[in-house]
């Protein structure tokens, strides 16, 4: 009797345990995981798929369709912010709840595509949820490490929520116009790649090429290794401030075209290397491009312009 006591204590151990870690798992999880998650007997996490139409080609089962679409703005201004009051209605309507953890899955067939799901996990943690994790590497990951999908739609019960927006991570057009003309101190960082920053390419959304005044580009890419879609799990935070200047609490704005690739450089700074003070422009370059906020371009790039028209004109 006493050895079965103690069995049975031991397994109610495990169980809240398991329980437990299922509820916290960190900012990126593996497709192993997760699937330990879900099958712990409360405490699963609800599983947020924000792909379109893959969605009912086969998804992990009793993942919640949410398209990424709901999370962004018009086609004039994709990065736009939503109204709080769109995305409270939003959520409810997937039945999300702060105090339960959630998993953001998106296809994971691309680097670019980590963005869309760092872009919700930003919009989720600065609307109040706490418990929130991406999988890495996505759908494809679990797919490929032999997990098992379901096609059976999931319908999920409403929840009634309250929510407010933290600013903590979000820099608007009117603080990025400050830092550019001195009054407010900050360290730029432009996500793109290098052609956007430079100029010689730009945004269909955007009225103008170019970059930020005093912008750093740090490509997206940076925190992937070649060919791979999932993201290096970031740690080093003293090497990543040296790389960038950073120094100890300031301020680091992190954007790009529409808060998508920028979304990724602020998840690896801020939720993976664990840097205070990092925040995400979500209009981005689009939005304050339609300003009259100064931008610039690599001044090689504006000579060669130059020096083509005097060409052109004899």
């Amino acid at each position: 009797m006493k050895r079965l006591a103690l069995s049975l204590a031991a397994t109610l151990v495990a169980v809240s345990a398991t329980a437990s870690w299922a509820a916290d798992l960190g900012p990126l999880v593996t497709p192993q995981e997760l699937q330990t998650a879900l099958a712990a007997p409360s405490g699963a996490p609800v599983v947020l798929d924000i792909r379109s139409d893959a969605y009912a080609q086969g998804h992990i089962a009793g993942a919640v369709h949410a398209p990424y679409g709901l999370f962004r703005g018009p086609a004039d201004n994709p990065g736009e912010l939503l109204p709080v009051e769109q995305l409270e209605a939003t959520y409810e309507k997937l039945g999300l709840d702060p105090q339960k953890p959630v998993v953001i899955v998106s296809q994971g067939d691309t680097d670019t595509d980590f963005g869309a799901a760092a872009r919700v996990y930003w919009t989720l943690k600065s609307s109040g949820f706490t418990l929130l994790s991406v999988l890495n590497g996505g759908e494809q990951a679990w797919v490929n490490a032999g997990q098992q999908v379901s096609t059976d739609a999931v319908k999920p019960v409403p929840t009634e929520l309250s929510i407010t927006w933290n600013n903590a991570w979000t820099a608007d057009t009117p603080d990025v116009s400050n830092v550019v003309d001195g009054k407010q101190k900050a360290v730029l960082l432009d996500a793109r790649p290098p052609a956007f920053f430079e100029g010689k390419k730009a945004h269909p959304a955007a009225s103008r090429p170019g970059t930020l005044p005093g912008a750093e580009n740090y490509p997206y890419t940076k925190f992937f290794q070649s060919g791979a879609t999932a993201i290096s799990n970031v740690t080093d935070a003293r090497a990543l401030k040296s790389a960038l200047g950073i120094s100890d609490g300031q301020e680091v704005i992190s954007f790009c075209n529409t808060g998508h690739w920028a979304a990724t450089d602020w998840f690896a700074l801020s939720e993976l290397a664990g840097i205070e003070n990092v925040k995400l422009y979500p209009g981005s370059v689009v939005e304050y491009s339609h300003g009259d906020g100064k931008m610039e371009h690599t001044p090689g790039l504006i000579d060669n312009l130059l020096n083509q028209f005097r060409s052109d004109k004899g």
